[in-house]
């Protein structure tokens, strides 16, 4: 039999990962009560008044709360399309190059900015596109008028979606290279034989090859429908983008904790949290379904 002490310096391992979890994410879980009362501060959560449903039906009522989840849905599924497709472009464009050393250098220089903060990033797109910053000089001298492209409410979420898919899509792309390099050399080598052009081998062997891995990744974002990206979002957003650049969670910030709407920022954060649950567990149902993937 095995010696069952062994175990024990790989529970001690785990503990303080336990630990974290437990006071950073199992502890808090009271405070969900706010969202079904009145809350004083000065009474605290158990002794404040219990109103049952009375802040999800004001969330509801109101328009600001509408046009938020509208824009985070909108720029979630931007996102997520963007961090599909490009991703996957820039991995088979990168395949045909035959020289492994530009492709090495090159996969190490797209995926850098992923591990770079928000905070650094955003400092960089605002200096970038600032008013007086270096895009607005070249468009100078064509004749186009200085833009304030982050006080534009319209180009506001695109110019979100565009900065996300810059600093990940290099990161992504390397699920889709780790699948490319499972991919059989002699496939490629009897369909050279047969004749078919470079063309015809990228649809029919390359393709069909990672197309699992497309619908596998594409499922499993589904999760994150509601998750437009607060980090980034609170770090370029400005009051005259909220109409179209306010989500959940920077409406959530400001109604908490700026506001003092506690109760009712709580009910948007649980309803949040409950749809995100929902298409959690749908997105691993459907990469069950069609990509036969499963954790347990």
């Amino acid at each position: 039999m095995l010696n069952r002490g062994i175990y024990k310096h790989y529970y001690l391992m785990l503990l303080p990962g336990l630990l974290w979890l437990a006071f950073f994410n199992l502890l808090p879980m009271y405070g969900v009560l706010m969202a079904f009362k009145d809350f004083n501060p000065g009474l605290g959560i158990f002794k404040s008044e219990w109103i049952g449903l009375e802040n999800f039906k004001y969330m509801f009522e109101l328009d600001d709360s509408k046009q938020v989840f509208q824009n985070t849905i909108f720029i979630a599924l931007l996102k997520m399309i963007g961090n599909l497709i490009f991703p996957l472009i820039f991995a088979l464009m990168l395949n045909e190059v035959k020289n492994r050393l530009f492709t090495r250098s090159v996969q190490t220089i797209v995926y850098l900015p992923h591990f770079l903060s928000w905070v650094i990033v955003a400092g960089i797109m605002l200096d970038i596109l600032s008013y007086s910053g270096p895009i607005n000089q070249i468009l100078s001298l064509f004749g186009v008028e200085p833009t304030l492209f982050f006080a534009n409410a319209n180009m506001f979420p695109w110019l979100v979606v565009f900065s996300d898919i810059w600093k990940e899509f290099g990161f992504a792309a390397i699920i889709y290279f780790a699948a490319l390099t499972s991919i059989n050399p002699e496939m490629y080598e009897a369909a050279a034989i047969d004749g078919a052009s470079q063309f015809k081998r990228l649809t029919s062997i390359t393709l069909p090859s990672i197309l699992p891995v497309a619908v596998l990744l594409g499922t499993l974002s589904l999760g994150n429908i509601l998750n437009a990206g607060f980090d980034q979002i609170f770090n370029l957003y400005n009051p005259s983008v909220y109409s179209t650049g306010d989500i959940i969670d920077t409406w959530v910030y400001r109604a908490g904790l700026l506001d003092m709407q506690y109760g009712l920022a709580t009910a948007v954060g649980l309803l949040k949290s409950v749809v995100g649950l929902v298409l959690i567990s749908v997105s691993y149902g459907l990469a069950y379904r069609f990509a036969n993937y499963r954790i347990f």
